[in-house]
């Protein structure tokens, strides 16, 4: 499996687990958007984490095609 796939693979899962902690707990914009939900939580870091394997993925997907991404 590359790196690519992987790095999505570990995405899924966050997607996944995000799911089921919805329907668990329902949405919290608070505990969503900043990191007041505390250090143990589920949600902590979570859209930072996530937004930073996004851009490894596009990355890859640049150095993969030989392309740029335009900033």
């Amino acid at each position: 499996m590359s790196d690519k796939q992987k790095l999505i693979q570990e995405m899924l899962e966050m997607q996944k687990k995000f799911v089921e902690y919805e329907h668990k707990a329902g949405f919290d914009a608070v505990e969503y958007f900043t990191d007041n939900a505390g250090p143990k939580h589920e949600l902590n870091q979570y859209r930072q984490k996530y937004a930073e394997l996004a851009t490894k993925v596009v990355d890859l997907a640049h150095s993969e095609k030989g392309s740029q991404r335009n900033m």
